[in-house]
C-alpha cells in the first residue's frame, strides 16, 4: 500500500523545502559523527538527520 502526500506548495517552494531538509539532515548526521558515531547521542542525531533528510521524499507536487 503506497501513500503519498500532496501539498499546496508550488514547485519553487517545494525545491526550497527539499534543499533545506536535506541540508539540515546532513548537518545532523555530521553532528552525530562529531560527538561520536557509536554513542547514543551520535546515533540519535544521525537517525534524526536521516529522517529529516528523507522527509520530503513522500511529498508529491501536482
Amino acid at each position: 500500500m503506497s501513500r503519498t502526500i500532496t501539498t499546496g506548495l508550488t514547485g519553487r517552494q517545494y525545491r526550497w523545502l527539499d534543499h533545506v531538509t536535506k541540508l539540515l539532515g546532513i548537518g545532523l548526521i555530521a553532528g552525530g559523527l562529531d560527538v561520536g558515531g557509536g554513542t547514543p547521542t551520535g546515533i540519535l542525531l544521525a537517525a534524526a538527520g536521516v529522517l529529516i533528510g528523507l522527509s520530503t521524499v513522500v511529498i508529491t507536487t501536482p
